[in-house]
């Protein structure tokens, strides 16, 4: 395998807390040397400043058209999207058609994924055919290597989410859960508050997020902690599969879970990358592709978000991506289907708006982008140090590129983004 040496890059090694300007070797896959200057032959010299070699990136959940909706994303070009976006491992949720809610269809799945350059780890729906009625063969599901359970989509049943908690607690792989009261959300589709009023769009409000998390919570509480007559939650009884609050969107969410958290009740939680760029300001453009489940935050929420991030409440950003065919999403705000890519658009856009405002550290990005998202799956990643396999990426903050489908690798092209110049693009992964 050839040799690259890369002169003077700055690594950012989350594992680590590692942020430093230096030279480094890869050889064989290999992480070969690292050191403040590197005399030795190699296949390729790298030698442009400002280029930042990191981890790999993880992304904990995003959709995949195939099988089913080839016209919006085969899993060929989802995983060429995740290597240009610098994400050399990606989750991808069940509610394909048919659904991943059996051995076979995981095994089917991962026949599909080519190329070693990016990981395909597959969440199995805990109910048949993602529907939220009955209770998928978890057991079964376990045994064929699936990465956790999830649907993707809202539990109605309280009832069945109780059992389906009770019956994971010996399996140990994370359940996703999206929270969320459709009858509360109606036919919402923004963000209630002041800017649905002036923008005339149907209002979903926080509390259809909220009630539902804070019901979850109840349920987790109760399985997990042993109940006393006066004092709950007392002891923990096992951690058992840990749960995942998936999309986060709302400040009150926020203290909600680090109120959980602060309990010691053992959940994780997700947003979405673009719940930490954009909020109900930003609907003025009636943008089909600004259409999201959940929908875009108020301001304040926004805020309270990226603080959550900051302080550890909320684990991880999700990606999320979300394909859609052009005709799809060519048509009125709210009769457009929610969801938009972002696995090529994330790390460029969310450096921009964190790291080089100055509001985080890149280290900080990375780590929420690549360690903690793996914490959330269970997964283990290898620090970037001579002798580990060289599962990295190389970013340049500088380039500049226009999206348009010349450049995306995604088949869909459902970004508010698209025909826009943005700034920062992965040049090279490594894994």
């Amino acid at each position: 395998m050839p040799r690259h040496l890369l002169r003077q890059v700055r690594l950012i090694d989350p594992i680590a807390s590692l942020d430093r300007v230096t030279d480094v070797l890869l050889a064989d896959g290999v992480i070969a040397e690292i050191a403040d200057s590197i005399d030795a032959q190699a296949d390729e010299v790298i030698d442009r400043p400002g280029l930042v070699l990191g981890t790999g990136l993880i992304d904990l959940y995003s959709h995949s058209g195939e099988p089913g909706f080839e016209s919006r994303e085969t899993i060929d070009s989802l995983m060429q999207a995740a290597k240009a976006g610098g994400f050399t491992q990606v989750a991808i949720l069940p509610d394909t058609h048919p659904a991943v809610d059996n051995p076979a269809n995981v095994d089917r799945v991962r026949q599909l994924a080519q190329g070693d350059e990016v990981q395909l780890h597959v969440w199995g729906a805990f109910t048949q055919d993602a529907a939220g009625n009955a209770l998928s063969e978890l057991v079964e599901l376990a045994a064929a290597g699936v990465v956790g359970f999830a649907d993707g989509q809202p539990i109605a049943n309280s009832a069945l989410l109780r059992r389906l908690l009770e019956y994971t607690q010996p399996i140990d792989r994370p359940i996703a859960l999206y929270c969320c009261d459709p009858k509360l959300a109606g036919n919402g589709v923004m963000r209630e508050g002041a800017n649905s009023i002036r923008l005339g769009l149907p209002g979903n409000p926080a509390m259809s997020e909220t009630s539902a998390i804070a019901a979850l919570l109840e349920i987790v509480a109760e399985i997990h902690y042993r109940t006393g007559s006066t004092v709950r939650p007392a002891k923990l009884i096992r951690d058992g599969s840990p749960v995942h609050l998936m999309r986060l969107s709302t400040a009150r969410s926020v203290d909600l879970i680090r109120t959980a958290k602060a309990q010691g009740l053992p959940i994780t939680a997700s947003t979405t990358w673009m719940h930490l760029l954009l909020d109900t300001n930003d609907l003025i453009s009636y943008a089909p592709s600004l259409h999201l489940d959940p929908p875009l935050g108020n301001p304040i929420d926004r805020q309270a978000l990226i603080a959550g991030l900051q302080d550890d409440t909320i684990d991880a950003i999700a990606i999320d991506h979300s394909p859609f065919t052009y005709e799809e999403k060519t048509v009125a705000f709210a009769e457009a289907p929610a969801g938009a890519i972002g696995l090529e658009l994330a790390l460029p856009l969310l450096w921009r708006c964190l790291v080089k405002s100055g509001q985080w550290t890149a280290i900080d990005l990375w780590r929420k982008l690549s360690v903690d998202p793996a914490r959330c799956l269970g997964l283990s990643l290898n620090a970037i140090e001579p002798g580990k396999p060289a599962n990295c990426i190389l970013f340049d903050p500088e380039q500049i590129w226009r999206v348009d489908e010349q450049t995306l690798k995604s088949r869909s092209s459902n970004t508010p983004w698209y025909g826009q110049e943005i700034q920062g693009r992965v040049v090279r992964v490594w894994r």
